[in-house]
This record gives C-alpha cells, sequence and structure tokens, in this order.
C-alpha cells in the first residue's frame, strides 16, 4: 500500500480487510504506517470490519473470520459490505445490457444493486428468483412516483422458497427457468474460484443456479473482488461456462492475471487510487 492519507474510510477499510485475508492476520501498527492514519483511526476501522463479521480482534491487531462453507448472511447484513464497488459494477454490467433483449438476474446485493442501473434501459423483459431485485422494478412503475414509463421492463418472477438472501429457489424456480430462454444472465455468487467454479452455501439455491446458467446465452458474473477465490458448499457452474467477469478495482494483479488466463472477458470497474479510470 502507498500513501492513503485521503481515502475514504469504505476505501480504507477495504485495503485493510484485503491485507487481513492475503497475510492471515495484521497488527495495528503496521497498518498505521501503511495507511499513514493514526492509531485510533485503524483501532475504529477494525471495530466496524468487526461488526459486520468480516475479522475478527484479537491483542493488537486482527485476524480473518473463517466462515464455514455452509454459511449464508442475510441480505440484509451482505448489503453493508463494498458498496461503493457494487456500484461501480452495476454500472459497468449495465453497460452490456441491450434494449429490448430478455435478461436474468439472479438473488444478491449486486443484482439488485444491478436492477437500480437497468431501470433506464428500455423495453427489457427481466427474469429473476429475487424479491428484492422485482421490488426494484416495481416500485419504479408504483402509482405515486414517475408513473408508468413508456420502454419499462417487463418483469416475471419466479416461485419458489425464499433463503436468507431473499432468493426464491427449489423445484418451482427451477422448473420456471428451465423453460425460459434469455440473452444475458447476470448471475451475482457467493464465490468464485479456480478450484470451484461458481459456488453458493445453499444447495437449493446452487440448482437454481444451475438452470440459470443452462437457460442462458451468455453468462456474465458480476461480483466484488473478495469473491474471487472463496469456494462455497456446493458449485454449480466451472468457470469455462463464464463469459464475462464483472468485478471492482480492489482484484488484485495477480488475481487478474488468474482470471485473464483462464476467462474470454474480465471487466474492472471503477478505479484503484492513482489508477486511469476503467474502459466501458
Amino acid at each position: 500500500m502507498s500513501d492513503h492519507q485521503n481515502l475514504l474510510a469504505e476505501q480504507r477499510r477495504a485495503l485493510i480487510l484485503d491485507e487481513v485475508r492475503r497475510r492471515g492476520g495484521v497488527r495495528v501498527n503496521e497498518l498505521t504506517r501503511k495507511l499513514s492514519v493514526s492509531d485510533m483511526t485503524v483501532r475504529r476501522d477494525l471495530d466496524a470490519l468487526a461488526r459486520q463479521g468480516v475479522v475478527e480482534k484479537v491483542h493488537g491487531g486482527a485476524v480473518p473470520v473463517v466462515e464455514a462453507r455452509t454459511h449464508e448472511p442475510g441480505f440484509e447484513a451482505k448489503s453493508a459490505l463494498e458498496l461503493t464497488a457494487k456500484e461501480d459494477i452495476a454500472r459497468a454490467a449495465a453497460a452490456m445490457a441491450v434494449p429490448g433483449s430478455a435478461l436474468a438476474l439472479s438473488g444478491g446485493t449486486t443484482t439488485y444493486a444491478l436492477a437500480q442501473q437497468l431501470l433506464d434501459v428500455p423495453d427489457l423483459t427481466v427474469v429473476t428468483n429475487s424479491v428484492r431485485v422485482a421490488d426494484v422494478f416495481h416500485a419504479a412503475q408504483r402509482p405515486g412516483s414517475s408513473g408508468a414509463r413508456p420502454g419499462a421492463a417487463t418483469v416475471v418472477l419466479t416461485g419458489g422458497v425464499r433463503t436468507p438472501s431473499d432468493s426464491l429457489v427449489g423445484p418451482v424456480a427451477d422448473r420456471a427457468i428451465a423453460s425460459l430462454h434469455f440473452d444475458v444472465l447476470f448471475l451475482g455468487v457467493h464465490g468464485i474460484s479456480v478450484e470451484g467454479g461458481l459456488s453458493t452455501p445453499n444447495l437449493a439455491e446452487a440448482e437454481t443456479n444451475r438452470r440459470f446458467v443452462q437457460s442462458a446465452r451468455r453468462v456474465v458474473v458480476v461480483a466484488d473482488h473478495t469473491k474471487w477465490g472463496t469456494v462455497g458448499l456446493s458449485s454449480f457452474a466451472t468457470l469455462d461456462q463464464v463469459h464475462t467477469f464483472v468485478t471492482d478495482a480492489g482484484l488484485s494483479g495477480e488475481a487478474r492475471a488468474e482470471i485473464e488466463e483462464r476467462l474470454p472477458g474480465l471487466v474492472v470497474a471503477g478505479r484503484s487510487s492513482g489508477d486511469a479510470p476503467a474502459a466501458p
């Protein structure tokens, strides 16, 4: 890390979390030197990360929280993480949506951010198993907002059993998705890695996501950099089934090289400190 004196708290905490995960733990005095901030600022950042459940404070520093492969945080808990990254990813992914096309959006906080960006793309047909995503489009057309707009998306919400992340999964959702065909699937994931491909801690969600992948002509994974290298309980797709991976500028150079060797498309949205803007 170079000089990070002017970083926003969210950016600084993302850098701290990356350092904790990469090294397996950090000390407060190391972070104060690397970030050029006070001891008190680092401790406040570690307190905030500990409240989010992503690090565990220990004497003099912090270590990563090792989650079980079956652990599935709720939607609200995940919503508080990597906010800027998700917004960057959502804007970049929305630029890939062609007016008049048929899209599928899986559940997740990143696809929720994407749904808000897709409101301005006309004449879409959107199929989703996410209650939250469907609500974004519904709220935009609710009387008292701007009213029904020409070219507003047609939204199809699958049935199914609701998960902690507010996705609908199970046999009902699977049958509905298997009968449809999408131009593009925008897919949020719990984890993406070389060894595990795309994975999730929820077995039923894995099967529903598998149906999504099979029904799509093009698969675009939207996931922030913390998802790279994470492996959930159940894999539902391999990397060679992914056409494009849209992530954020927090992805390390080593990870970028590894991904570019295996995927036909990598889009890094946003910018790191001192970087030029990412290409659209």
